[in-house]
């Protein structure tokens, strides 16, 4: 296999916070969608603040892209019933190249969390014993596709949360992104995507950014 023949692409949660939101205030908004499900409620799922920041690429190849993304998706539920609304709340990209020779495309991530370990309340008045521990809130997960030749896009979502209740958000700061081994540019379209536990679906895509 060539040096073209591989594209890899691992998706790194440096710091990340997730967190249920009341309201739907629309500062920061930059693109959202609406959809009646099947129970007639009204669910809209919105990107907030994203914004990519390509780098120069730390192994100095020029098949490589690296980048940092911050943002946060929101969604809302309107109608009756919305108080028993559950479903999950998911951020991604659509990642395209122009050309690559025999690509697969290998997907990675972690999400940090912070867990307590024999904490009291006098542990955090600074006395007695116990710590903080942080362990990864969900294993790593990979995911890896064999796209055969040519151009090829694929979708991947870095990661998902359970929501529930009328309205929530899930947020991201500095995820870390790398493709590798792709010829020519690459472009990510950032997605927010809300699927409820009924199956009901609703996606909303942003504008392509340029990692060249």
């Amino acid at each position: 296999m060539t040096a073209f023949g591989r594209v890899s692409m691992a998706v790194l949660v440096v710091v990340s916070s997730l967190f249920l939101a009341t309201g739907t205030a629309r500062a920061g908004v930059d693109n959202e969608l609406s959809l009646v499900d099947g129970q007639d409620r009204t669910l809209t799922v919105q990107q907030c603040d994203t914004f990519l920041n390509g780098v120069f690429p730390l192994d100095r190849n020029r098949l490589t892209r690296e980048w940092f993304h911050s943002g946060k998706a929101r969604y809302n539920c309107a109608g009756k019933g919305c108080d028993e609304f559950a479903g999950a709340l998911e951020l991604g990209y659509q990642i395209g190249f122009p050309w690559s020779l025999g690509v697969g495309i290998n997907f990675s991530y972690q999400t940090p969390n912070i867990l307590l370990d024999n904490v009291s309340p006098a542990t955090l008045a600074g006395v007695g014993w116990g710590g903080i521990i942080t362990p990864n809130l969900f294993p790593g997960v990979t995911i890896s596709a064999d796209l055969g030749n040519g151009p090829g896009i694929q979708e991947v979502a870095t990661f998902s949360v359970n929501v529930a209740g009328p309205s929530g958000a899930v947020a991201v700061s500095n995820a870390h992104g790398t493709v590798t081994g792709a010829a020519g540019g690459v472009l990510l379209r950032p997605f927010a995507r809300l699927v409820s536990e009924t199956g009901d679906s609703v996606t909303t895509y942003g504008e392509p950014w340029n990692m060249n």
